[in-house]
């Protein structure tokens, strides 16, 4: 099955990534990483706000309806959505100045799993941690490019990828901590398909979502690692999709304009906005952070 998903949201940002729906909020969040730059809008698409930081900026977990943990380039922070004041929680590589967030995602139980990388993506130099309950665990070292993060319904599986491997992994996990309990297997090559796995998110159903960056496409996985369905979209660097909306029944999608010559900009005059389709599936709530 091959389905379409539209522009909802003309925000051309340079790099899109970190959607999330916030239910207290009704809201959907996301980031331009290069930008230094969060957004929220509502499900229709109109802008509610925009925060400004003095650092790279790439995902967030809910804490509650006035409060996010936001993963930085030094570090996961607390931010108040009023006052825009920030407070430190827990430094990731703060003494590192080669390396940023990237994509992250909250676990069944609260951890909020966030990867880092190397800022100029040259080689291996970032890594995956879980920080839960005050306690921050790395989970993955020599990482080149994290993503792909997220966890089935039942909270016993975790899925992740170093994208210019072209494979998605998957690990047991303990559905009571969280944590894995197994190695990191193959549940998908995506070598001999479009693009290179970016961010995922699961459904009620078990399946993965995947953003294909390069592929112009959103590909839905059975808990097989089969592909189920495609969503094609007028971008070629699509970088993650989100469940929300009062149902859950609609994908936002996020995507990136950077590194796109003149000509390609003109062949994809809506690189780096959001796009939408809505579904037959339902998604589940991101769970809020476990501080």
């Amino acid at each position: 099955m091959t389905l379409t998903a539209d522009l909802l949201i003309d925000s051309r940002c340079q790099l899109g990534e970190g959607p999330f729906w916030h239910p207290l909020r009704s809201e959907l969040f996301w980031f331009d990483i290069n930008e230094c730059t969060m957004l929220s809008a509502t499900a229709a698409g109109s802008i509610v706000q925009t925060w400004t930081f003095d650092e790279a900026v790439s995902a967030a977990a809910v804490i509650d309806h006035e409060h996010l943990a936001i993963a930085t380039e030094t570090g996961l922070k607390r931010i108040d959505l009023v006052s825009g004041r920030q407070e430190l929680i827990v430094p990731i590589e703060a003494d590192n100045a080669a390396t940023r967030s990237n994509d992250s995602r909250v676990d069944r139980t609260g951890g909020f799993w966030i990867g880092t990388m190397r800022k100029q993506e040259e080689e291996p130099g970032g890594a995956v941690y879980r920080y839960r309950g005050g306690e921050l665990k790395r989970i993955l070292s020599d990482v080149k490019i994290p993503n792909a993060i997220c966890f089935s319904p039942d909270g016993r599986i975790a899925y992740f990828s170093d994208t210019p491997s072209k494979r998605i992994l998957k690990c047991r996990t303990d559905p009571d901590t969280g944590l894995p309990v197994g190695e990191w297997t193959l549940f998908s090559d995506v070598s001999d398909h479009r693009g290179y796995p970016d961010g995922a998110v699961t459904d009620a159903e078990g399946f993965v979502w995947n953003a294909r960056w390069g592929g112009n496409c959103v590909v839905r996985h059975a808990p097989d690692g089969s592909v189920d369905r495609i969503i094609e979209l007028p971008v070629s660097q699509v970088t993650c999709p989100a469940f929300g909306g009062p149902d859950y029944r609609t994908l936002f999608i996020t995507s990136a304009s950077k590194t796109l010559s003149p000509e390609q900009l003109a062949r994809e005059p809506h690189a780096g906005s959001v796009f939408a389709i809505e579904l037959d599936v339902a998604g589940l709530p991101e769970p809020a952070i476990t501080l």
